[in-house]
Formats: C-alpha cells, structure tokens, sequence
C-alpha cells in the first residue's frame, strides 16, 4: 500500500498509521513464546538468577545438573583457573545461544557487581566452602554449598549463624539426603519400623593422616591463568607448587583439607537424620588405633560406628558393597543404602514390602522432591529450610570434625554436642578453629 498524499486524512486512517508506526518502531516480528513463559517455560521475571563460584571438577557436575531446571538462569561464573572459567562460561553461553554470561576470577567481585543474582553454588576446594558461603549470604545470596561445608567447627558455626542472621536458604551438598534408597533407610529407623535403633554405620573412609609437609616452591603462573592468592584463600600462605593445584593434591594435605570428614559429611549426616537427636547433649569418641574403626556413643545408647576402609571407595564391606553408605540396625531387623544399589540391603524380604509406601509417605509429609537441587530451588521460593539445611549441616560436621580431633590426639574425647566443645579437654578445643589469613577472614 502507498502513502495517502491526499489532504484529506479520516480518523480511522490516522490511528490505523499510528499502530503500524508504532509497531515498527517498538515490537519484533516475532516474540518467542519464552519471553512470557509460554511453550512449558518460565518467564524471565520468574527465574531464578544463579551464579557459579569455584566451577570445575564438581562444580562443572553441579552446573550441567543445575541448568536443566526450567526456572533457573545462570547469569555468571566465577574461578580462580582461568580454563575452567572460560570452559563453564562457555557450558552457559552454549545452553542459552548467547554470549550474555560473565566471568570472574575473584568471587568478592562477582558478589559486589552482580546484584542481579539471587543464589550461587559453590564449589571451591574445601578451604574455601564456610567463607565463600559467608560472603555470598552477606551479599544478599541464597546458597548451595558442596561438602564439606567447614573445615573446622567455629567455620561451621559461623556459616549457620550467617544464614541465620541474613535470612538466607542454604543447602550443603549431601545430595543422598533426597535420593530414595537412602531416605527409605533414614524412614525405616526414623518411623521406628526396625524398633528402638541401636547401632548405626557411617562410611567414614578417612586416609592415614593429612599432610602437613610443604611442597617446594616453583614459578607461579600468570594471574589470569590462575590467581594463587585467591586459591589459598584463608589458608596459611604456601608457594605455588602445581601438585597443590593439578589433580586435587590439595586434598591431602591438613592446610586445604580435613579427614574423616571428607566422607562423613554425607554419611554422618545420613546416620543422624534416622535417629532422634533431641535428647542427645553428648558423644564419647573411642580411640583405637590408627587402622581401626572408631566408635562413638551417643547419650541416648545408641552406638554410631566411623566406619573406616583403607581401600577403594567401591570396596565390599561387612555393612555394605558402594561407596557412601549407611546402616540402621534395630530388633526388627536392619536397613542399609550405598551408592550404585538398585535398592537398598534388608535383613529380611518382608522388610522391602512396604518401599513404595515408605517413600510415598516421606513425600506427603516433607512435601520435597527425591532432588536435592530441586529442594534448593523449591526453598529459595517457599523461603523454608532445605533438607540439608545449615543446623543438619552443622551438627554432622561437629561429629566428623571431632572424630578428626579425636584421632590426631590418638585419646578418648567426650563431646558436648549442644555447647560445641570437649569434656575437659582444653588442648581438643584449641583445635576446634584455625587461624584465618588476612584479609581472608569471617
């Protein structure tokens, strides 16, 4: 159609060119169906906006596990190496066809620019779990956290207090808290199906000993290949060694990490969410030997045994045949759950009639998901604890870390669990902290 020249113009034809002009100059051709949330999808005013700090190795896992939730946009990320930034940049940019991602090497930067975000993973070597996670909730951030949360009891403490004081939804990563083998095991002793327990097992598969040896100094790399002082972190300065860096030697040593609690971050808090912990004020650590599986008693009779395999994580054992594995023992009979299993271990047949009833159960009552993202994701909007929820996290990590304690002084300990601290011990709860470096301190 041509432009009307004529002097003449209705009202009609006015509004009519009106609309088109207005249209051509302000609204596409077409509008995807996702700009709205149409098509199955979530508006972008409805999304949840994730960033990721400390993203290779299990980050890189979380991340491709976490974009595939419909209502989560991941807007950036954050690492030290400077390859496993671009690689999990790119992991994002690739999911949504865009370029639109950020990258950041240092997590104070991302925290202070990024407003926008609402939640971030973490999933940093272990010396940076309980201080990230601080900052991010400072900031204003909800947070997922990978195991172990803390590396030491006052670090545990102050991200529980921190979640607390900001209002923040936190989850820690013993994701077989939501897996169902596991829960029917935690359900079967909670809901007193096997009678009063009396014994648990949790696979505590600590090494002989952390490192406290240093490595000899070699060059450091470039920054912007990898940043050395924001990878040590708050732990003690060290010089740049690759076999801290390269194939998580760090892991082995006491500056970066912890022992016992390596495993039992998931499984300790796996034996505690069977039992009632409400009238447990106190536990006695055993001290054996090195080799040996440590025994603890809690006030309430119950006998949690440290399960301790020096081989492989898939080694068979008397209590299990995966990795990550837990047993409930009662009157009625016992239930055990590890990694890989189709279903979990019962002492009799009988006992497994009742699984889909049991997990059906779990579901109605907890109303969560068999996801422990999707629980993360459901509880930043319910604004409710997740099921790994900083007290569980907290509790767990006291156990594991007093263990550590317990074996580092080679004696027996009582253990306040409520207070937080050795029965008469003043040398065990010196080491219930570490010293933080400058400026990297809670």
């Amino acid at each position: 159609m041509g432009i009307d020249n004529s002097k003449t113009v209705t009202r009609r034809q006015f509004l009519r060119r009106g609309m088109i002009a207005a249209g051509a100059v302000s609204l596409p051709y077409y509008v995807p169906a996702s700009a709205f949330g149409g098509g199955g999808t979530v508006a972008p005013s409805e999304r949840i906006v994730m960033g990721g700090i400390g993203i290779g190795g299990r980050g890189s896992y979380d991340l491709g596990y976490m974009l595939t939730e419909p209502d989560v946009q991941w807007a950036a990320v954050c690492d030290v190496h400077g390859g496993r930034r671009e690689a999990a940049r790119n992991t994002v940019n690739n999911k949504y066809g865009n370029t639109d991602c950020a990258a950041y090497s240092d997590l104070r930067l991302l925290l202070a620019e990024r407003t926008d975000i609402d939640a971030v993973l973490i999933a940093t070597g272990d010396r940076w779990h309980a201080l990230a996670s601080i900052l991010s909730m400072r900031a204003g951030k909800d947070v997922y956290c990978e195991k172990p949360a803390c590396l030491t009891m006052a670090e545990g403490r102050a991200v529980a207090e921190a979640a607390r004081r900001y209002g923040r939804v936190y989850q820690t990563g013993a994701q077989r808290l939501s897996e169902p083998n596991h829960v029917f095991g935690i359900e079967m002793a909670r809901s007193g199906r096997l009678g009063r327990i009396h014994t648990v097992y949790a696979d505590c598969r600590w090494r002989d000993g952390l490192r406290h040896d240093l490595l000899p100094a070699e060059p450091e790399p470039p920054k912007d290949e990898l940043d050395w002082d924001i990878w040590l972190g708050p732990s003690p300065w060290r010089p740049y060694n690759s076999g801290y860096v390269n194939g998580g030697g760090w892991y082995h040593f006491y500056d970066f990490a912890t022992d016992v609690a390596m495993w039992g971050a998931h499984t300790v808090a796996q034996a505690l969410a069977g039992l009632d912990m409400s009238n447990v004020d106190s536990i006695e650590f055993e001290y054996d030997k090195p080799d040996a599986t440590m025994v603890t008693r809690l006030s309430n009779g119950v006998k949690l045994v440290l399960f301790r395999v020096t081989g492989s994580v898939w080694e068979p054992c008397e209590y299990w045949h995966g990795a990550c594995g837990e047993r409930f023992e009662g009157p009625e009979g016992w239930v055990a759950a590890a990694d890989g299993y189709s279903g979990p271990d019962v002492s009799s047949a009988e006992l497994m009639r009742e699984y889909k009833q049991v997990i059906g159960d779990y579901t109605a009552r907890t109303q969560r998901p068999l996801n422990h993202v999707r629980d993360f994701f459901d509880c930043i909007r319910s604004r409710r604890a997740t099921v790994a929820n900083p007290e569980v996290m907290y509790r767990s990590m006291k156990i594991c870390l007093a263990a550590d304690i317990c074996e580092r002084l080679k004696r027996n300990l009582k253990f306040d669990l409520g207070k937080a601290e050795f029965i008469g011990d003043a040398e065990a709860n010196r080491m219930r902290s570490r010293a933080m470096r400058v400026p990297y301190i809670i």
